[in-house]
């Protein structure tokens, strides 16, 4: 493949083994050598990597909002906008179904290549240069972290809304499972009593999905 520059120095790492980066940059609809083990990889990485730096950034803060912090920061919503700064849409190989299904890739696809490309990072230069990049893509929001009001997903919004508006709690249910164990795909619906509208949301996990579902019921409700 022919090398994405403008990825590898926002990054601040370049590629020894340039495989790696092929198979980070590979959706599952274009080939088995794809993104899948990378994404596991790299999930654990930026997990890691992110509370290394929330540790040492707010030596005061306790656990609660530590957690609370780093999970506004690995949620599917701010991966994506961050593969979207990173210019990842337009360097996925993707296959023909998922190429013609948008403009962009899904931001579930975006957020899974983000980490792909971390977990990359580090299998090709360690730890120090996935958590380098991991600083490089993720800093400037970082920066703009407020320790008392960390960032609300997509579930919590939809909660408070509900709330808001004096309606039960909203509902989810997994709808399908589908792929081998390691590398399965969540389908998972959400319903509000008394709305009689639902909203699905699929992703890797049943937490992304339910996350999803949550997002696109918080659409509909807002519209």
């Amino acid at each position: 493949m022919s090398r994405p520059a403008g990825l590898e120095k926002r990054l601040g790492h370049q590629f020894s083994d340039r495989r790696l980066l092929e198979q980070a940059l590979t959706h599952r609809s274009r080939s088995a050598d794809n993104y899948e083990r990378l994404e596991f990889l790299g999930d654990g990485v930026l997990g890691c990597a992110v509370a290394d730096e929330l540790y040492a950034r707010f030596p005061q803060l306790p656990e609660g909002k530590l957690t609370r912090l780093r999970a506004s920061l690995v949620r599917e919503e701010m991966l994506a906008e961050i593969g979207r700064e990173l210019g990842l849409g337009a360097l996925l190989r993707l296959g023909e179904g998922e190429a013609a299904a948008g403009p962009e890739p899904r931001p579930s696809i975006l957020a899974d290549a983000l980490e792909a490309v971390l977990g990359a990072v580090f299998l090709d230069g360690g730890y120090g240069a996935a958590r380098a990049a991991v600083l490089a893509t993720f800093g400037p929001h970082i920066d703009r972290l407020d320790p008392e009001r960390p960032a609300k997903d997509a579930k919590t919004r939809l909660q408070e809304l509900l709330q808001s508006r004096h309606r039960g709690l909203p509902q989810y249910r997994v709808v399908s499972v589908q792929g081998e164990a390691h590398r399965q795909s969540f389908e998972v619906e959400c319903s509000v009593s008394g709305l009689g509208t639902k909203a699905t949301g699929s992703g890797t996990s049943r937490q992304r999905a339910e996350q999803q579902a949550a997002r696109a019921m918080l659409e509909r409700l807002e519209r």
